[in-house]
């Protein structure tokens, strides 16, 4: 009986929430721009810059995957 019940009340909260109406419409403003058409091919003085690549030790990630527990370490027969 219980279980009768239960399965009806939130049979009815389900029905309850779905018929909620909360479809409203949001109207945009639009903005209308153009479009420009002007070509200026200017050449580009390019300069050349050194990137430095620093290594750095991952001590932090390879201990956490190399973790090991109590019941790993071997024991004597």
């Amino acid at each position: 009986m219980k279980t009768l019940i239960t399965l009806i009340f939130v049979l009815l909260i389900g029905f309850a929430a779905q018929a909620q109406d909360t479809t409203t419409e949001v109207k945009v403003a639009t903005i209308e721009m153009g479009i420009v058409t002007d070509t200026n091919e200017e050449v580009k003085e390019t300069t050349t810059e050194v990137a430095r690549l620093y290594k750095r030790s991952n001590s932090r990630v390879k201990k956490a995957l190399s973790f090991t527990t109590k019941r790993n370490k071997a024991k004597l027969a």
